[in-house]
């Protein structure tokens, strides 16, 4: 079973979802926002182990946490990110731009592809490139157990910011209509900023698709 605790960390108050398969122990951490010891304790006061660190995409508010992460954890967890983010993340996500320069990041160890699975226990997770918000954006969805996590790509009653580099208004529209609108009503959209929301209450009210 999917256990998902939501974080909402940073100067930004960016969202970012520990979760783990319960039966097994084994916890990812979606997009590390910020306070990476904050994050580490919460899985430790459950008896998780966080093995795998998956980045939807490499803005600074969802990257400040992962060297304070990756620091407390041994062995140290796999960093899955898509090639197109490659750049973002090694200018720090940003961050100088706005302020916050962050310290040099380690190396991503598993690049992320449109198609492939992410094992996690006994879930899996597939990986669905989608561009607008940024260039290697991808979003994660677990059929078992009904989520999505979407970092920036689509919010409740919103949609991803396209003015940054590497932005896309054309292509954020057209990664929701062909990665999220075509995933179960039901489903859960788990975003990097606000509320929960569900694909079928976006298909519905959502004024910028």
């Amino acid at each position: 079973m999917l256990e998902i605790i939501r974080l909402t960390l940073g100067p930004i108050q960016t969202n970012c979802y520990l979760i783990a398969d319960c039966e097994t122990g084994a916890a990812a951490v979606i997009d590390p926002a910020w306070d990476g010891e904050t994050i580490r304790m919460e899985a430790e006061r459950r008896g998780w182990r966080i093995e795998q660190i998956w980045v939807t995409h490499a803005h600074f508010d969802h990257i400040g946490g992962v060297l304070d992460l990756v620091r407390t954890l041994d062995p140290a967890p796999v960093i899955a990110l898509h090639p197109a983010e490659r750049p973002l993340w090694q200018a720090g996500g940003g961050a100088a731009l706005f302020g916050f320069p962050l310290p040099l990041l380690p190396n991503p160890t598993l690049e992320l592809a449109h198609g492939q699975f992410l094992q996690l226990g006994r879930l899996r997770f597939e990986v669905r490139h989608a561009p607008g918000h940024t260039p290697g954006l991808c979003i994660f969805y677990c059929a078992e157990a009904g989520v999505c996590f979407c970092g920036d790509l689509i919010f409740q009653g919103s949609v991803g910011r396209t003015d940054l580099p590497g932005g896309s208004p054309a292509a954020l529209v057209e990664s929701i209509r062909k990665q999220v609108f075509t995933l179960p009503d039901e489903t859960r959209l788990l975003s990097g900023h606000g509320d929960e929301t569900t694909v079928g209450e976006e298909k519905m009210f959502n004024p910028f698709v």
